[in-house]
């Protein structure tokens, strides 16, 4: 079986793109960074950092899981 390298488009800016939505549906919903953080386990400074790098920092799939559910908005928005 021959294996070849298929070309594909990958988003570089993914991470600043899910910064920005986790923003975006965090004020949607009314909350700040400090309840956010209390909710979801994480230091404030961290979700600060999340929002405010813009991509320069990330976090795992878990946290992001818990942060859609806290903001009761499917993961997958975050990546719009």
């Amino acid at each position: 079986m021959t294996t070849f390298k298929r070309d594909f488009s990958f988003d570089k800016n993914i991470r600043e793109k899910i910064s920005k939505n986790i923003k975006k549906y965090r004020l949607l919903a009314k909350i700040t960074q400090e309840q956010l953080a209390v909710d979801v386990g994480l230091s404030y400074d961290f979700i600060r950092r999340l929002e405010f790098k813009k991509g320069k920092i990330g976090c795992s799939i878990d946290t992001l899981y818990k942060i859609s559910v806290v903001l009761n908005t499917r993961i997958d928005k975050f990546f719009e």
